[in-house]
């Protein structure tokens, strides 16, 4: 029987609480098949999310370019190798989206003044405005979603997802 105070997952079925009733694993193992299939749901949702953004910025602009725009935004001016190493991916990859992302009027080069051979990544004023419409347009699944959450709900939901995100 299922609790009808439990919340529900996407599936539509209740979630259980496993906390202190793990007999020899199962429980355990059925929570976190639970959690992987709610979060392979999020990644989808995350997925699409990205897509639609994407689109709003500029038509031939891919997702990932999104998130190099987005930590850019974030995290400031960065070098290519910073870029790669936040996003987990080849400094090669960061370099070809540079290319398209210049070239869509989006990000620019700029020199790094303790090394002029160096150079950083910044977005330009036009991605700024560009991102900033994007999140005004409330056009974010996950937005949408997460505004219905109180505060509290928030903090929990971040403070879960650290300690996930911690090695």
């Amino acid at each position: 029987m299922t609790n009808p105070a439990a919340p529900q997952t996407a599936s539509g079925t209740a979630g259980s609480d496993t906390a202190g009733s793990d007999t020899g694993g199962s429980d355990t193992a059925a929570a976190i098949a639970e959690v992987e299939q709610e979060m392979s749901i999020l990644a989808g949702h995350i997925r699409a999310s990205m897509r639609d953004a994407a689109l709003c910025i500029d038509p031939s602009l891919q997702p990932f370019g999104l998130k190099v725009l987005r930590l850019l935004s974030r995290s400031g001016p960065m070098h290519a190798s910073a870029v790669a190493g936040a996003l987990y991916v080849d400094k090669s990859v960061i370099s070809r989206q540079a290319k398209v992302l210049c070239g869509l009027g989006l990000v620019e080069t700029q020199v790094d003044p303790e090394d002029g051979r160096a150079r950083f990544l910044a977005v330009t004023p036009a991605a700024v405005r560009k991102l900033a419409e994007v999140r005004a347009g409330d056009t974010a699944i996950i937005h949408r979603r997460l505004s219905r959450f109180s505060p509290e709900d928030l903090h929990r939901l971040t403070a879960l997802l650290a300690q996930l995100n911690t090695p």
